[in-house]
């Protein structure tokens, strides 16, 4: 085959994946899956991946491999439907770039570049841990209230303490913020006691502060002591230091949110509360199990949990199940149709919202459904009642009031 001939058929089948047209599969009443995965490492740009100068790459190979595309941050920029995906090359170092779709569920082209995210100032992160990043990920974006769009991330730097130990590491929060997802401003890392994974920003002030849904955390990877899902206020963005901090929602023994759970988006603002997605872990025979669930906290105090739904939101499903990781369903990106002013603005019952999320570590899915919807799953789906005999009555106690209802009829 001659180069301009695999160029061709290379060209050809990525521009089937990128024009795939996506079509609904299932209606569970809370949200639609839709069929297709939205992004892969194959939907990644080919300038990306291959070497075009026939010179230099006769046998038109691919030069610079990626291995998955995942756990995006989504926007809503003007019409289009926006995503600031982690792209792990073959390398296992990951980067973020910004993908683009005219309708929110297929069509999703990157732009040129990925985004260049400069370092963190000099001298200004966490104690011990001034190196540069090995790696970065999971961006969370906030459109706040101040007028900035901010990207809150995981910095990834080896643990040094452990010098013997390569896969020691560190987890920190890096904080970027932009105007046009093309020029970025990097602050310092947040300064916390302890390690941070899953930090997103609040949309709005509160008490005139900055506010943080953080997870406090004693490894890289294991929460530890780190009881759940936290909140913190810090007084500036450009240098977030947390000096207090409490859990608002906490993990549980025997839930799906034993071992640890952790924000997904920042909460999206409804006239019947905030509407947080988050993701709960769970251990089993095959390893750790990642699924999603969801809760509400009140208008006027963003830390009181008023519903919590027993159980899962969203489980992974058929070919979700497979691959880089197994078993995991993550979310860090939703958007919620209209919402291109603040993260803060009301949104209305019959608002459209797009749920993004990655599959076992390798890809990207969209589900929809509506604020009504949602509002609906997390007010009257109950609660989890911690043990057999509770959630044996609980069940009953749906039965009883059906089978009442069908005798009347």
């Amino acid at each position: 085959m001659t180069f301009e001939e695999r160029k061709q058929q290379v060209e050809a089948r990525h521009e089937a994946y990128l024009t795939l047209k996506n079509t609904p599969i299932e209606d569970n009443g809370i949200f639609c899956r839709w069929q297709n995965p939205i992004i892969t490492a194959e939907t990644t740009p080919l300038i990306w991946r291959y070497d075009y100068n026939p010179e230099t790459n006769p046998f038109f190979m691919e030069r610079l491999g990626v291995n998955a595309a995942l756990n995006s941050g989504a926007i809503k920029l003007g019409d289009k439907y926006v995503l600031v995906v982690r792209v792990e090359g073959d390398d296992r170092k990951s980067f973020f770039a910004v993908a683009e779709s005219p309708n929110g569920v297929d069509n999703f082209r990157f732009w040129n570049h990925p985004i260049t995210l400069p370092e963190a100032p000099e001298g200004s992160c966490v104690a011990g841990l001034d190196a540069p990043a090995t790696n970065v990920y999971d961006m969370r974006l906030t459109r706040h209230e101040d007028g900035w769009i901010y990207g809150l991330f995981c910095v990834e730097r080896h643990d040094d303490s452990k010098p013997n130990d390569l896969s020691a590491a560190t987890a920190t929060c890096g904080i970027a913020r932009t105007k046009d997802l093309i020029h970025w401003d990097r602050l310092p890392d947040l300064k916390s006691r302890s390690q941070q994974r899953n930090v997103v920003l609040h949309p709005e002030f509160v008490n005139g502060k900055y506010a943080l849904y953080t997870r406090p955390q004693d490894g890289f990877i294991d929460a530890g002591s780190g009881g759940g899902i936290g909140w913190a206020l810090v007084d500036d963005m450009t240098n977030a230091v947390v000096t207090e901090e409490r859990i608002i929602n906490a993990r549980h023994y025997h839930t799906i949110m034993e071992v640890k759970n952790g924000e997904g988006p920042h909460p999206i603002k409804t006239p019947e509360g905030w509407l947080h997605l988050a993701h709960g872990v769970r251990g089993c025979a095959s390893g750790l199990r990642y699924v999603l669930y969801m809760y509400m906290t009140a208008l006027d105090d963003p830390t009181r949990v008023i519903a919590q739904p027993g159980g899962a939101f969203m489980v992974p499903e058929g070919g979700e199940y497979i691959g880089d990781v197994m078993n995991v369903l993550f979310t860090n990106g939703w958007i919620c149709d209209g919402d291109n002013t603040n993260g803060a603005s009301m949104h209305q019952m019959e608002d459209k919202v797009f749920i993004y999320y990655a599959s076992s570590d390798t890809r990207m899915h969209v589900a929809t459904s509506t604020i009504a919807q949602l509002v609906d799953y997390c007010k009257n789906t109950p609660a989890d009642g911690l043990r057999t005999g509770l959630s044996v009555a609980t069940r009953n106690k749906l039965i009883d009031s059906n089978l009442a209802y069908l005798q009347k009829k």
